[in-house]
């Protein structure tokens, strides 16, 4: 029995004990965290216990985060039951915006890992499966800056890179790179097996191209219903450029333009190759220190200008002032981004100081 006079394990609790809440419980207790976790489906969080991605089922009243990992159109009414409970809170729906407003408190913060897996369920989760992925926050200006280092600390430890963008500007991009994506697919999936029933030959000449392409079409249905009703408008912008796009594609084929249809190609091949991938830490790293003053928003100014930039943040910290009404955020970039970030915080208004790290 722990003492007293010795802290225990850090402690979590996981709302909805699925493929990602399943997969962050197991990458919690193999960092040595104590997670208490329950699910609509009891027989899912009894499932989630057996196989060892939970201490315990139900509440932990001394969580000292929550992680929501629900549908989307059950995420706000989850967060304020926790953070009722007074603890800080994320979710990990694919969806922002009306979550962010729905929840409306300072100690939320929407979050979205950018990983998935076409296994369905806790009997899928894995706790390596944020490692190296992108798990976006979304801060408010009214967001506690404490709040959202707590997430971003533990998110961090996951293995995940974490960028910061408003809400918004998340569903509008996640629209494109996610939503949309997963749509064209199963519409294309669909296609084939209606075709299938006509030529039997059809889906046995699937190859490796199709398969790729049509994967995601795997993926558990029932999320979807929710996410295209909360990012329809995002999601039909994105498809309307789809459909002008494939309209392009359609005309130069009908026109036989073979210098158009291969520029198009080209282009896409090289924007496929340059793909951003995860790298290694940089060799060198450089600490920000930016005075600011203490008002709301600041933290979600300067963590979002630097996410839109692409800059990764791979520490950070507030120091309050003692005296005044003023503190100092530190973060952690790689050094060989120091000019843009000086250059982005000045043009903000933001005055810089910098210093490379040793290694």
């Amino acid at each position: 029995m722990t003492s007293p006079a010795e802290p225990g394990p850090a402690r979590a609790a996981v709302v909805g004990t699925g493929l990602i809440g399943g997969s962050i419980s197991l990458a919690l207790r193999a960092r040595g965290w104590h997670v208490t976790g329950r699910d609509a489906d009891p027989a899912r969080a009894a499932r989630a216990l057996e196989l060892g991605a939970l201490d315990a089922v139900g509440d932990d009243p001394e969580a000292a985060i929550t992680f929501v990992a629900t549908p989307v159109s059950a995420i706000v009414e989850e967060a304020r039951r926790a953070l009722a409970a007074g603890h800080v809170v994320t979710d990990v729906g694919s969806v922002k915006s009306p979550v962010v407003a729905g929840v409306d408190h300072a100690r939320f913060v929407g979050g979205h890992p950018m990983a998935g897996s076409e296994q369905e369920g806790v009997d899928g989760a894995s706790p390596d499966l944020f490692e190296g992925a992108t798990w976006v926050l979304t801060p408010r200006l009214d967001t506690d800056p404490a709040a959202y280092t707590a997430v971003r600390s533990v998110v961090g430890a996951l293995g995940a890179e974490v960028l910061a963008l408003p809400p918004e500007r998340h569903d509008d991009l996640v629209a494109t790179v996610s939503h949309v994506p997963h749509l064209a697919a199963a519409a294309l999936m669909v296609q084939a097996a209606e075709g299938a029933e006509e030529n039997a030959a059809l889906l046995r000449l699937a190859a490796g191209g199709f398969r790729d392409m049509t994967r995601i079409a795997a993926g558990a249905p029932g999320i979807w219903p929710d996410i295209c009703a909360e990012n329809r408008e995002a999601i039909v912008k994105a498809l309307d450029e789809l459909v002008t796009a494939l309209s392009t594609v359609r005309d130069l084929v009908v026109l036989g333009d073979r210098p158009g249809l291969l520029s198009v190609l080209e282009r896409a091949r090289q924007a496929r190759a340059n793909l951003p991938v995860r790298g290694d830490r940089p060799a060198a790293l450089a600490e920000v220190r930016v005075p600011v003053p203490d008002r709301p928003g600041v933290l979600a100014e300067v963590t979002t200008l630097l996410g839109e930039l692409a800059v990764n943040i791979f520490d950070i910290e507030i120091a309050h002032s003692s005296e005044g009404a003023s503190g100092v955020l530190v973060i952690v970039v790689d050094a060989d981004a120091l000019g843009t970030v000086r250059g982005a915080l000045y043009a903000r208004g933001y005055r810089v100081a910098a210093r490379r790290l040793e290694p």
